[in-house]
C-alpha cells in the first residue's frame, strides 16, 4: 500500500471508513516522521504523543463500533494546531521564551470543533514570537524551514504548519492569518493556503475580534483538503463582531471543490463552466518593493492559464494607496501590546517584539483610532474598485523565498520590519478588506511560487471552485520536496 503520508486527507478518511487503515496506524506513522525529521525542519514546538495516541485509540473504537455514515468527517486524521492558539492542557508558548512553559487552560472553540469532527490533535506548530513576523524564528524552537530548500525560511507566521504539511509531518494543518500568515508559508512551501472571509471562524471563547484582521484557516496539499478543514472549523458564536454570510443549508465548502455544489456551474445544459471576470495587478502596493521577475513570470503564467480556461482577465490599478501601509503599521504595533509581559521580562523578547511593543505603547487613543479610520476609508475605496470582479489575482509574495535568518540578521528591528514589508506587500489587502484569499502552487521555478486569488466578501464558494478548476488544469499534488522520502 502507498505510504500513509502520500495520501490526501480525503483518501485517509476513506480508508478509515473502509477499515483499511486504523487511526492508531495513521497517528503512529506521523509521530514517527516527526521524530525523524522535525529537528531539521522546525515544524513542531510541542508534540503531544500520548494524548494523540489516546485520541487515535478512541477514534479506532468508534470506527469499529459505528457505521461509516455515522463517523465524523475527520475521524482519526491528525491535525496540528498553531502555537498561538489554545489546546486545553497543552504547552502554549506564543513563540516566546517568556511563555515557554505556559499551559493552555481550555480549547479554542474551533479546536473543540476539530475534536467533534474526529481529528487527532497531534501537536503545536512553530510560530514567530506573538505571530508578528513573516518568518518563523523564535527563542523556543529551531527556525521553521521550507522542505524544498532547508536554507530557506518556511515563512510565517504559520511557518511550522506549512513545513509540517509540505514535508509529510501532517496531512493538513490549522494556521492563522493576520497579514498573510497562512498564504506566505503556503507560497514558500508549495501548498494551498486559504484565508477565509472575516468572521467565518470565531475567535471565541477569549480572543477579541479587534478590527478583524486575523482569522483561522487551513494549509493543505489539495484544494479539497483545505475546504474539508474549513468545513470543520467554520463556526460563529453569539457576540462575534463580524459573522460571515452562511452557506446554503446542507452545503459544505468541500462540495465546491469536488463539484457537487459547483459555484462555476454552467448556466444551461451543455455549457462549459461559468466565465468569470478576474481583475489582476502585480505592481506592489508598497513603495520600493518591486516584484521580482520570477514572481512576475509566475503571475503572468497563471493569468494565461485562467484565459485558457475561458475566464476574462483584466488589468486593474493597485486598489490601495501607499500611505495605507503606515496606518497598518500603527495598528500592527498596537496589537503587539496585547500580550502581557512583565517589565523585567521585556528584555527577554526578540528585538522586533520589543520595538513593536514600544511603538504601540507610545500611541495615543486618538492616533490608534485615526489609523483604523484611515484604514476603513481605504477599505471602502478598494472594495468599490474590486467589486465588479469575481476574483482578483496577485502574486502571493513579491520575492522568492528568503534565507533563514535573513530578515533579522543585523538585529535591527526597524530594518527587519521594512524587509518584511517589502517581502509581503500583497498579502495584507485581504486582511484589511476581510475578503477570502487563497494561495495556490501553480508555478515552480524550480521551487514553488505561490499566486493568490481574492474573492468577494463571503465568496469562498466561487474561490474554492475556481481553485479546484486550476488544480485540475495544472496539478501539483505529485510534487515532493527532497526531504519527503528521507
Amino acid at each position: 500500500m502507498t505510504d500513509i503520508h502520500e495520501l490526501t486527507v480525503s483518501e485517509q478518511a476513506l480508508h478509515v471508513r473502509k477499515r483499511e487503515l486504523s487511526p492508531v496506524e495513521i497517528t503512529r506513522h506521523y509521530l514517527s516522521r516527526i521524530e525523524r525529521l522535525n529537528d531539521r525542519l522546525g515544524a513542531y514546538v510541542t508534540v503531544t504523543e500520548e494524548d494523540a495516541l489516546a485520541q487515535a485509540r478512541s477514534a479506532e473504537q468508534r470506527v469499529l463500533r459505528d457505521t461509516p455514515e455515522d463517523l465524523p468527517p475527520l475521524c482519526g486524521i491528525p491535525v496540528p494546531i498553531k502555537d498561538l492558539d489554545m489546546v486545553a492542557g497543552v504547552r502554549w508558548t506564543w513563540g516566546s521564551a517568556v511563555y515557554a512553559e505556559q499551559v493552555a487552560p481550555l480549547d479554542e472553540d474551533f479546536v473543540a470543533e476539530l475534536r467533534a469532527a474526529g481529528a487527532v490533535l497531534i501537536g503545536k506548530t512553530n510560530t514567530p514570537e506573538f505571530g508578528m513576523a513573516c518568518h518563523t524564528d523564535n527563542d523556543v524552537a529551531p527556525p521553521a524551514r521550507s522542505p524544498w530548500d532547508l536554507t530557506r525560511s518556511a515563512g510565517g507566521s504559520s511557518g511550522g504548519a506549512g513545513a509540517a504539511v509540505a514535508a509529510g509531518l501532517a496531512p493538513v494543518a490549522q494556521g492563522s492569518d493576520g497579514a498573510g500568515s497562512i498564504r506566505i508559508p503556503a507560497s514558500v512551501c508549495g501548498l494551498v493556503g486559504l484565508k477565509p472571509t472575516r468572521g467565518r471562524v470565531t475567535a471565541a471563547p477569549v480572543r477579541p475580534d479587534l478590527i478583524g484582521l486575523s482569522t483561522t484557516g487551513p494549509l493543505a496539499r489539495t484544494v479539497t483538503d483545505a475546504a474539508t478543514l474549513l468545513d470543520a472549523v467554520a463556526i460563529t458564536r453569539p457576540g462575534d463582531y463580524f459573522p460571515a454570510p452562511a452557506l446554503p443549508s446542507g452545503v459544505r465548502f468541500r462540495d465546491y471543490a469536488v463539484g457537487t455544489a459547483d459555484a462555476l456551474a454552467p448556466g444551461a445544459v451543455g455549457e462549459g463552466p461559468r466565465r468569470l471576470r478576474i481583475g489582476r495587478f502585480a505592481e506592489s502596493p508598497v513603495p520600493d518593493a518591486p516584484t521580482q521577475p520570477e514572481v512576475r513570470a509566475a503571475y503572468d503564467s497563471v493569468s494565461h492559464l485562467l484565459e485558457e480556461l475561458g475566464h476574462e482577465v483584466v488589468d486593474i490599478e493597485v486598489p490601495l494607496a501607499p500611505e495605507v501601509q503606515n496606518h497598518f503599521g500603527t495598528v500592527w504595533a498596537a496589537m503587539a501590546t496585547r500580550y502581557p509581559v512583565q517589565p523585567e521580562d521585556e528584555q527577554r523578547l526578540r528585538p522586533l517584539s520589543r520595538w513593536l511593543r514600544e511603538r504601540g505603547r507610545g500611541l495615543s487613543a486618538t492616533e490608534y483610532l485615526d489609523a483604523t479610520h484611515q484604514l476603513q476609508l481605504a477599505i471602502r475605496a478598494a472594495m468599490t474598485r474590486m467589486d465588479e470582479y469575481d476574483a482578483v489575482l496577485t502574486p502571493t509574495l513579491a520575492q522568492l523565498p528568503a534565507e533563514v535568518g535573513s530578515f533579522s540578521a543585523d538585529g535591527d528591528p526597524v530594518a527587519e520590519f521594512e524587509r518584511m514589508t517589502r517581502f509581503t506587500p500583497f498579502t495584507v489587502l485581504a486582511n484589511l478588506t476581510g475578503q477570502p484569499a487563497i494561495s495556490l502552487p501553480l508555478v515552480w521555478n524550480p521551487g514553488p511560487i505561490g499566486t493568490t486569488l481574492m474573492g468577494r466578501f463571503g465568496g469562498e464558494p466561487t474561490l474554492i471552485a475556481l481553485a479546484a478548476q486550476l488544480e485540475q488544469a495544472r496539478p501539483w499534488h505529485g510534487r515532493r520536496p527532497p526531504i519527503w522520502n528521507a
